[in-house]
């Protein structure tokens, strides 16, 4: 069965955007994008990859899918399929489903991710944002968080809002990059 990874960015108060959306304060430094390039290189969007010259085909995900908040940047920048090396899948129940040919658009998304991780492949990739992850937190087999050394005081959290109930997770990998930034990987408990 595949596994649904919840790899994201956050601030070291659980912040993945700020209020706006915004997550540009996140430092993109070059060992933060060695790290990517050589760990993660499938989530890299297309043309980032064109640009870095990374053609490592990644062998973590062959599926992302994603809210209408985080596809939304790419739209804005006119790119329909940001990640053409990839399944994509956008969660939403505003955007049209004719979208891109290369962009299959839903509106329930744990039926979605529980039929992806049963069908034959890689990993799926859930690459935010805080809400879908709230949403499909009972579905998350791995959580690999890049927490960046920054405070934020109020925007989108890690997992949005949601009951309140204690779901464990085994930390099974720890890193820390120079710059400060630390990426830590948890598999769900059992």
């Amino acid at each position: 069965m595949r596994a649904l990874t919840y790899y994201v960015g956050v601030t070291l108060d659980g912040f993945i955007a700020a209020p706006d959306g915004c997550y540009d304060f996140f430092p993109v430094t070059e060992p933060l994008l060695e790290f990517i390039a050589q760990e993660f290189p499938e989530t890299l969007p297309t043309h980032v990859r064109s640009q870095l010259q990374i053609t490592a085909p990644g062998t973590r995900f062959d599926a992302v899918v994603m809210g209408r908040a985080t596809y939304e940047p790419a739209l804005q920048a006119q790119i329909t399929s940001p990640y053409v090396h990839l399944d994509q899948y956008v969660v939403s129940t505003t955007l049209p489903a004719d979208v891109d040919p290369s962009v299959q658009v839903g509106r329930d998304p744990v039926p979605l991710v529980r039929r992806l991780k049963g069908e034959p492949g890689a990993g799926v990739w859930l690459a935010g944002g805080g809400a879908l992850a709230g949403a499909l937190l009972d579905e998350i087999d791995v959580l690999v968080l890049k927490r960046y050394p920054i405070v934020l005081g109020a925007g989108i959290p890690l997992f949005g809002a949601g009951a309140a109930e204690a779901r464990p997770f085994d930390v099974v990998d720890e890193r820390t990059l120079s710059g400060g930034t630390q990426v830590s990987t948890y598999a769900r408990a059992t």
